[in-house]
């Protein structure tokens, strides 16, 4: 069953428009529309604390707010806030704009490669159209996703993006609401879903006016933001109702093709139908509807593979979960780290239980934690977990914002993205990755209050203090801190820059077209830990998929990894003959030549002699 959409203003036939707020704590409710003629329109009070009202000569971009009592406020169910978060708002028609996806059927998850991209640093314009031009680049990549950082309305000209306070509103900063369509329709005609991060658990604390309206957050818990959202307590209906009715929106109105959901660790919901199965529930249904997938992929730091186990089997129904443990693990072991979460990694067995079944932590002791962390994830599918070598996080929480590019050596970085771009789960790429991009990627704000600007100010820097990075923290509020997080896309023309694209596009080539890589599973995967940390991972068809037809065996590959900078000699049990289809070292990469063999014939001894950083990728014949 379709769910009607009747939250904020909506434009009608013959120039009226309806509006519809809930203010549950006001005894008198208007709109005040701005434009000439001014006036005050009351609304009419309806059942649950909604108030609303159709008004006559009401045209697409009227300015408006709502009165509530004796003050006003901008609509919490704003479509678009041309002045900014304490500006009026203003009405927008989304049934305007002409698609040309009318034969967009989606990307289906196991299929999904993700690039992770913010706006405002994407291109030197940082708008959603400057995207477009890219968007063949991605494809050329190999990826299937574009996945943007919240793009809900936020204070000033720069953000993360998780200080948004008006969910429904496209920032300003990035253009107006015909420009995200834009850019869908884009990604959409050249095979590319548009996923958005969405941030339901907080609102940021500048031009916030959901306390003014209704009891959207509640003291009886507390998350690192404040008082968490109410979910489960008094009214708690109408706030899950303005959360799933905003998702909805994003698909109805903007073709958006799914949601990563922050941090659903801080949803703090003790109501019998959770208010992530509610959310995952209504989204698949409006999938459904309209005959194409809605992902609903969420971050979560618990190692809970309850989120996405089917509700019938105790589960809240989510399509896929961020796995943090295969990242945590693999740059505990590349860079040594050990400060903060990396204590409890760093060893390559931590490496091989993630690449293994998901998580490394599945109800072991954390001493990050000093408690059991984790549950196992059993039966659970590989297209459920989505992996990285880097993210936003993993780089922009680090107090100079380094990139891998700059941290690791060139033949380990290239050895890393092997370990996860042919791993069986769902790779996301942090924007730039691809070619080694080398410019930070901080934390960046344009607060308008300069106590909560110091406030951020002392926040980052006692976050960094488990990690030792000191105190040397750049400025969120300065400008240039933006500036220096912008990509440098020209750097892509240089050869050793090339050189890395180039490998990023044969590895998910291969991902996308080998039989034995092209259909995730766990139970087709044998992961190895043959000595001192070399890593072998073998993956094979399904007999069905195998190739050539008619050939009595699996097809089958071999990704062996020394993830050490210094050599390694093993042996493996390899049955059979195989070739190598790449050696991560050869010149056209950036390497200095191959070293590994061309060929391998197999016994229960094969020896192999690995420079420091090889990596190799084998398929038996």
């Amino acid at each position: 069953m379709s769910r009607e959409l009747t939250l904020g203003a909506r434009p009608l036939d013959g120039g009226c428009c309806a509006f519809r707020v809930w203010a549950p704590r006001a005894q008198q409710v208007a709109v005040h529309l701005l434009d000439p003629p001014d006036r005050l329109v009351p609304l009419a009070p309806e059942a649950r604390g909604y108030h609303a009202a159709v008004v006559d000569d009401v045209l697409p971009g009227a300015r408006y707010r709502y009165r509530l009592d004796d003050a006003e406020y901008p609509d919490p169910a704003s479509r678009w806030q041309p002045e900014g978060v304490h500006g009026p708002s203003a009405v927008v028609d989304p049934t305007a704009f002409v698609w040309s996806d009318g034969g967009w059927g989606g990307v289906p998850l196991e299929a999904l490669v993700l690039y992770e991209l913010h706006v405002g640093t994407g291109t030197p314009a940082g708008t959603f159209t400057a995207l477009i031009p890219t968007l063949d680049h991605l494809r050329r990549l190999g990826v299937t996703v574009l996945e943007l950082m919240p793009v809900a309305q936020f204070p000033g000209r720069r953000n993360w993006g998780y200080d948004g306070v008006f969910p429904f509103a496209p920032a300003q900063a990035y253009g107006e609401p015909d420009d995200l369509r834009r850019l869908v329709d884009a990604c959409h005609a050249r095979g590319l879903a548009l996923v958005l991060d969405v941030v339901y658990n907080h609102l940021g604390p500048e031009g916030n006016v959901l306390p003014h309206f209704g009891p959207y957050f509640t003291d009886r818990y507390r998350t690192p933001w404040g008082e968490a959202v109410n979910l489960d307590g008094p009214d708690s209906d109408e706030v899950r109702r303005f959360f799933v009715e905003n998702a909805l929106a994003w698909v109805r109105e903007y073709h958006i093709d799914g949601f990563r959901l922050d941090a659903v660790h801080a949803f703090l919901d003790r109501a019998p139908y959770p208010f992530l199965e509610e959310l995952a529930d209504a989204l698949h249904a409006e999938g459904a509807r309209l005959g194409r997938p809605v992902h609903v992929i969420a971050e979560d730091e618990r190692n809970d593979p309850r989120l996405v186990r089917p509700p019938a089997l105790g589960g809240m129904g989510l399509d896929a979960v961020w796995s943090d443990d295969l990242h945590h693990a693999l740059h505990a072991l590349l860079t040594g780290e050990r400060h903060g979460y990396y204590q409890d990694y760093g060893a390559p067995a931590h490496l091989a239980r993630a690449l293994a079944c998901g998580y490394t932590y599945t109800g072991e002791y954390s001493a990050y934690r000093r408690r059991r962390h984790g549950r196992p994830p059993a039966g659970v599918e590989a297209h459920r977990f989505v992996v990285c070598l880097q993210n936003h996080d993993q780089v922009g929480n680090r107090a100079a914002g380094e990139r891998l590019a700059t941290l690791l050596p060139p033949d380990a970085l290239r050895a890393a993205a092997a370990v996860v771009l042919l791993a069986p789960f769902l790779p996301l790429l942090v924007m730039g990755e691809e070619y080694g991009e080398v410019a930070p990627f901080l934390y960046f704000t344009e607060h308008g209050d300069p106590a909560l600007a110091e406030a951020v100010r002392r926040g980052r820097r006692a976050e960094f203090a488990a990690f030792g990075w000191g105190e040397a923290v750049p400025d969120p509020q300065a400008e240039e801190t933006f500036r220096r997080s912008c990509l440098q896309r020209e750097r892509m023309g240089e050869p050793h820059h090339a050189a890395l694209l180039a490998y990023y596009r044969t590895l998910l080539r291969l991902r996308r077209t080998h039989p034995a890589l092209r259909r995730p599973a766990l139970e087709r995967q044998q992961v190895v830990l043959p000595g001192g940390s070399v890593l072998a991972v073998r993956r094979w068809a399904a007999e069905e998929e195998s190739a050539p037809p008619g050939a009595g065996r699996r097809a089958e590959i071999c990704l062996v990894v020394n993830l050490a900078p210094r050599p390694e000699q093993v042996t493996l049990a390899l049955p059979g003959r195989w070739r190598r289809l790449l050696d991560a070292g050869e010149a056209r990469w950036g390497g200095e030549g191959a070293t590994a063999p061309d060929r391998l014939i197999g016994g229960e001894a094969v020896r192999l002699d690995l420079p420091p950083w090889a990596c190799a990728l084998y398929e038996r014949e």
